[in-house]
């Protein structure tokens, strides 16, 4: 258990903002599309903006959304850790979700996995030494047609995944 700071510096650091201001003005626009008494309707999109500019949902970003909103950090927390679309741990540069959902699964989805697991050495949930990846297994990404469907850092969709279209991406990931 962390102990309350006693220096003037870390008293300071503890009341610095943890966004920017930019962020803040985004995360008080989505508040804005509820009704004032609803504030933690935009949790979601708090977190999503906060995960945007800091690259993961740490403790600190909860317990900023959490001073936002009006909410208890567990109540974030329980939002951040129940969707995947957040990372609890600190990932690599480069996230890469790959659906295995039964879908994908059925159009060589978990053949994509095991590949990339391969190339990469890693499992699920893991990074590369350097890094620069970090895999992770995704819920439907809504493009059961395109699979095997990867979704890198939550923006960019990569579909009908093929093994030269793998090394290509990775290749692309590993020297950018």
């Amino acid at each position: 258990m962390s102990t309350m700071p006693t220096s003037p510096d870390a008293v300071q650091a503890l009341n610095a903002p943890l966004l920017s201001a930019t962020a803040y003005r985004k995360i008080e626009r989505e508040v804005g599309k509820f009704p004032a008494d609803q504030k933690q309707s935009a949790v979601m999109a708090a977190l999503a903006i906060a995960q945007d500019e800091i690259g993961w949902v740490s403790q600190a970003v909860i317990d900023d959304v959490a001073r936002v909103l009006a909410m208890t950090p567990i109540a974030v927390w329980e939002v951040a850790s129940f969707y995947n679309m957040y990372a609890t741990s600190q990932p690599g540069t480069f996230k890469v979700g790959i659906c295995t959902c039964l879908p994908c699964a059925l159009r060589d989805g978990e053949k994509a996995a095991s590949y990339l697991k391969a190339k990469l050495g890693i499992d699920f949930g893991e990074t590369t030494p350097d890094g620069r990846i970090t895999l992770v297994q995704t819920e439907c990404l809504g493009a059961c047609g395109d699979a095997p469907v990867l979704l890198v850092n939550n923006k960019r969709m990569c579909s009908f995944m093929s093994v030269q279209k793998l090394d290509a991406l990775v290749d692309e990931l590993k020297n950018t």
